[in-house]
């Protein structure tokens, strides 16, 4: 399978879209066995490469034994960036996916998306809350945009895998006010899509952005107002209906935050 939009095609005509991103140069960001990410500039803007060759069949058997479908290119990402697209939330804008390979092991793909330029992550804002903590209005406004993101994922049947703070891109150019927030939603390589997304991974992405808000001084109030934006329900209800799931999110998370201090080798730990 090959997509280039109108003006990578018009650029890239007689030529191998592969082997031109093989040996392209750029500013990698990423370079492991089996992927490589690299910005590049064409006609004075700004993209990204994602550059997948074959996982091999080792690692395929470990996710499997793990019961989790293996990532085997861009076809992930790209299929939820579609999906994205189409239910009108923000996120990377595409130019170039190509795929190619039947043996799962030894497949090749890649991804070119547009440089989501004069970007900052919401982790990064969060950060400046130590010094100059929000208005309450703008911290409740911030919580309800995430759940309505959240709730709209999970709706159109994709979960992130990788959901956290960090991976949601707000412009530098505007201040972020109440009514006007905008962010933009990236990093879906392990991303999964279905018709419906099992509780399993609805509570793995939840409890992921929960611990990445955890250190931001969230009160009982900016959660119950989460849960009601995400539930779409009454709060009333929305606990009565889902008290479990919410007292196993928040379980998952102190888990993930124990560990990751460990591992950081926290004093404590």
């Amino acid at each position: 399978m090959l997509y280039l939009r109108d003006d990578f095609k018009e650029a890239w005509q007689g030529k191998d879209p592969f082997q031109l991103l093989m040996s392209m140069n750029g500013e990698i960001f990423r370079e492991l066995e089996a992927r490589r990410t690299f910005r590049f500039e064409h006609n004075g803007k700004g993209y990204f490469a994602k550059i997948h060759k074959g996982i091999g069949w080792l690692e395929i058997a470990e996710n499997i034994i793990r019961l989790r479908k293996p990532v085997l290119g861009a076809q992930n990402e790209w299929t939820a960036l579609s999906s994205l697209k189409s239910a009108g939330i923000d996120t990377m804008t595409m130019v170039a996916y190509g795929k190619k390979g039947c043996n799962p092991a030894r497949q090749e793909s890649f991804l070119v998306t547009e440089e989501l330029k004069d970007m900052y992550t919401l982790e990064d804002f969060c950060d400046t809350w130590k010094e100059k903590p929000p208005s309450y209005v703008l911290k409740a406004a911030i919580i309800k945009k995430l759940a309505e993101i959240s709730r709209q994922l999970h709706d159109i049947g994709i979960n992130h895998r990788d959901y956290y703070l960090c991976h949601f891109m707000l412009s530098k150019e505007k201040k972020p006010e109440p009514d006007n927030l905008r962010f933009y939603l990236i990093d879906l390589h392990r991303a999964q899509v279905r018709k419906k997304v099992p509780e399993r991974w609805r509570l793995k992405d939840i409890s992921g952005l929960y611990y990445s808000a955890m250190g931001y001084n969230l009160t009982q109030r900016d959660i119950y107002r989460f849960i009601k934006t995400y539930t779409g329900l009454p709060l009333r209800e929305a606990l009565k209906q889902h008290d479990w799931m919410w007292k196993k999110i928040e379980e998952k998370a102190i888990k993930l935050n124990d560990r990751m201090k460990r591992k950081a080798g926290h004093p404590n730990y």
